[in-house]
């Protein structure tokens, strides 16, 4: 049965001293409650250690943000998935759109980093979703199942069921506009729909695939209680411990 998850995605905030306390704060407002999904935080990489001796005792997991698909290398900048694996992270975000837009990351590099995960145990959470102007002219389908079928080539059944998917809608990243809850899970059903062409009923039915984009306290109940969508990646809402804290429990 497959598992929701909510991850926090920090993106470029929080220093050191601050990503410190960000944690602290989220244990302390999730401390004796009962928790119905896995917690993700992915900090930064410079907080990435902090975090996780902060986290060591308690149900929140380490993801990191990205990886390179290389083992090491002369690679200025980059970090590889033994050096997350180090640290402590279990998860690894890859593909954003943030990735492919502004780092002009390919479908063809995002596969070789989905398989340079899994190879290194680390579970990615590997990113889908359309521009406003694909939306726009009906290209939703077909811009979904270009990213994913790329993204998963050449995986196995069982590295496809490790993998989390998460479909975030350009257009609704950080602009305060969400998908209504229809949409998204128009969307998602689409999606497990094709996992089943590409590997099987059963692995598809496994398979957790989050909702990311504006994703906020008021919004997380109606989206999350949608059959198809199994949690969310959540951007600004999970810089601060009280409406992270409420998306959480609103699974």
């Amino acid at each position: 049965m497959r598992k929701n998850i909510i991850a926090g995605n920090w993106k470029m905030n929080k220093d050191l001293s601050e990503a410190v306390k960000l944690v602290s704060d989220l244990k302390s407002e999730l401390d004796g409650k009962t928790l119905n999904a896995v917690v993700i935080v992915a900090p930064p990489f410079v907080a990435l250690e902090a975090v996780k001796s902060l986290i060591k005792d308690s149900p929140i997991k380490l993801a990191a943000q990205n990886m390179h698909n290389e083992d090491s290398g002369a690679f200025t900048g980059e970090v590889s998935a033994s050096m997350l694996k180090s640290v402590g992270c279990e998860f690894v975000i890859l593909g954003h759109s943030e990735r492919r837009t502004i780092f002009n990351e390919t479908d063809e590099f995002i596969n070789c980093k989905v398989k340079q995960a899994l190879a290194n145990d680390l579970l990615p959470i590997l990113c889908c979703g359309e521009s406003l102007e694909e939306r726009e002219t009906s290209k939703t389908m077909e811009v979904v199942e270009k990213q994913i079928k790329a993204g998963l080539k050449d995986l196995t059944n069982e590295q496809i069921e490790k993998t989390i998917i998460a479909y975030e809608p350009i257009w609704a990243i950080g602009t305060g506009k969400t998908a209504s809850p229809e949409q998204a899970q128009e969307v998602h059903a689409f999606i497990r729909k094709l996992l089943i062409e590409i590997s099987n009923e059963s692995v598809a039915e496994n398979v957790t695939i989050q909702y990311g984009g504006s994703v906020k306290p008021d919004n997380s109940k109606e989206l999350l209680s949608k059959p198809d969508i199994d949690g969310a990646l959540v951007g600004g809402a999970c810089l601060k411990a009280d409406s992270f804290r409420d998306i959480i429990l609103s699974v």
